[in-house]
């Protein structure tokens, strides 16, 4: 039994109880726990060409590079434009290597949801392979984040107009 300090009546027991659901931290693992399949990657010595085929194929706006089963970086829409920018025409015929964006900033299964999408909103980027023991687990973009959030807000906020109704 835990004791609470009660202003004017001293010290009383209390139940402490655990935490409901929507005050605990939601993580990364619990975010892709449910996904199906395979992240779509490319490897480093992909031509862009083939790479823009391959993102444009699967509708992604980006994908892990890998060496093995390392990430050695991030090839995105984004790239592809700065790539068109600098090299015009030529883009097609160069490597994802020179394109990619390296190296790839990474986040945990046990990092929370929202310091994830806060670590994105402060690095301006879209996405976030989830790493774990030196492997790829995950791959998360900004849009799953968000969507996680948005539900959040919204079952918080149904919670509260039940309480107001009920009282």
């Amino acid at each position: 039994m835990n004791w609470q300090s009660v202003a004017g009546y001293g010290t009383m027991p209390v139940q402490i109880e655990a935490r409901p659901d929507w005050e605990t931290p939601m993580t990364i693992a619990r975010l892709i726990e449910a996904r199906q399949g395979a992240t779509v990657t490319c490897d480093a010595a992909t031509r862009v060409g083939d790479a823009i085929a391959l993102l444009a194929e699967r509708r992604i706006g980006a994908m892990p590079v890998m060496d093995g089963d390392a990430v050695i970086g991030i090839f995105s829409e984004r790239d592809v434009i700065h790539c068109l920018a600098a090299h015009g025409a030529g883009t097609a015929d160069l490597l994802v290597r020179d394109a990619m964006t390296s190296p790839a900033i990474t986040a945990e299964p046990a990092t929370p949801v929202l310091s994830a999408l806060a670590l994105m909103t402060r690095r301006r980027i879209r996405h976030l392979p989830v790493m774990q023991d030196g492997r790829m687990v995950g791959f998360v973009s900004i849009g799953d984040l968000v969507k996680y959030r948005m539900e959040r807000i919204e079952s918080e906020a149904e919670t509260l107009r039940t309480y107001i109704q009920s009282a």
